[in-house]
């Protein structure tokens, strides 16, 4: 009997993909992405295609992805579906089919929760995949792949969350994860009709946002080489602060989660891992005022971003606390102390889906270390085109 989590049969040791059709669905012939393969966060919902959402409990269908048939319509094809961490509720790859594996470091986590779909694109199994982020859900299996991942501005019109089963409908975001800043140029170009050409970096001004005590020496060494790298090309480059926002992310995911997943809730043994349906039943558990009051922060946080988006061009942080961690590994040493690995994660990552300004996760020179490079808020274009110069440069020697 072959693994679940490998349907067809087919060599999958990373257990990246959740459902591999018989043959791929064909994008059209003439399309400016002909050529192009994707793989599928198996929570858009694909014509013909089971949707799971890596959990053995039962999940709302969300109907069909535009996003998926808009890209089938452009003439990439889709090569199958990828695994996550269950529901999306986690960053390491966990899942109810055994989790998902880091593509080349055994033992170590991919990042998540688009786990599969990072993995399906560092094995070139794929020329990009689709992702979802809610709180670092692209960045950071982006970072611990060595990657590139793209997280629009919220709402934006070319990435649409609609057919997508939905963690919550405050920081949801879908977008692509590929091994260079030109392939997700590329599709973000032929799902908007209109260039993102290169931009430079001379007379950019940079924030570094890098709290010493929330990254290991070797996350804060890469940090500083990329702002060197800046430096040494005409930008400017000056310290930010910026506050931890999970106490506004915390309870707005957890209600809207629990929303989500209310029927499988109903249920005595909806069949979730146990992190999860407690995650779930704890943000059942949210009275409204609660979770008002965390929208309130919300507000308060985007006003603190919205000004550090009008001194600085560009802010850059770590998209990674350390390195890809061990499997089953709940808690990371940082200069501040033992820290729990999601808290860890989430507090540099979180602040952008929540507040819903575009990212670009980038790999540094340190091997699965990534930087996250923030623009204001609908400013996508110029931030792939920014982005595209950094990694040249950063590949120069």
């Amino acid at each position: 009997m072959s693994d679940p989590a490998s349907p067809t049969g087919r060599p999958d040791p990373q257990r990246a993909w959740a459902f591999l059709p018989a043959s791929p669905l064909t994008g059209a012939p003439d399309g400016p992405l002909r050529g192009l393969s994707f793989s599928v966060k198996d929570l858009f919902g694909v014509t013909g295609w089971p949707l799971r959402a890596s959990t053995r409990a039962p999940v709302p269908d969300p109907g069909v992805s535009p996003l998926v048939e808009r890209l089938l319509a452009l003439g990439a094809s889709a090569a199958g579906k990828t695994h996550l961490h269950e529901i999306a509720l986690g960053i390491t790859g966990l899942n109810g089919f055994g989790g998902t594996g880091h593509p080349t470091l055994p033992g170590r986590v991919p990042g998540g929760s688009s786990s599969g779909a990072a993995v399906s694109v560092a094995l070139k199994q794929v020329d990009f995949a689709l992702g979802t982020d809610t709180g670092g859900s692209i960045r950071v299996p982006a970072a611990w792949c060595g990657v590139v991942g793209f997280k629009p501005t919220k709402d934006h019109p070319a990435w649409p969350t609609g057919g997508v089963l939905p963690l919550s409908v405050t920081c949801d975001h879908a977008g692509p994860l590929a091994r260079d800043v030109a392939t997700v140029t590329r599709v973000h170009e032929a799902l908007t009709g209109h260039a993102a050409p290169p931009v430079p970096l001379d007379g950019l001004r940079v924030g570094l946002w890098c709290p010493a005590g929330w990254v290991t020496d070797d996350v804060h060494a890469a940090l500083l080489d990329v702002t060197g790298t800046l430096r040494r090309v005409g930008a400017t480059v000056d310290p930010v602060e910026f506050p931890d926002v999970l106490d506004a992310y915390s309870p707005i995911v957890l209600s809207e989660a629990a929303q989500v997943h209310r029927d499988a809730l109903r249920l005595d043994d909806p069949g979730f891992l146990p992190f999860t349906l407690a995650s779930l039943r704890q943000g059942a558990a949210l009275t409204g005022a609660e979770v008002q009051a965390a929208h309130g922060r919300r507000a308060a946080y985007r006003a603190q971003l919205d000004d550090l988006l009008t001194r600085f061009d560009l802010l850059l942080a770590p998209a990674v606390p350390t390195p890809p961690p061990a499997q089953g590994q709940d808690e990371v040493l940082l200069p501040d102390g033992p820290t729990p690995l999601r808290r860890a994660v989430l507090r540099l990552t979180a602040p952008f889906s929540l507040l819903g300004a575009p990212v670009v996760a980038l790999p540094t020179r340190t091997p699965f270390v990534g930087a996250q490079m923030i623009a204001p808020h609908g400013q996508d274009d110029r931030l792939l085109g920014l982005a595209q110069r950094l990694e040249r440069t950063l590949e120069t020697p």
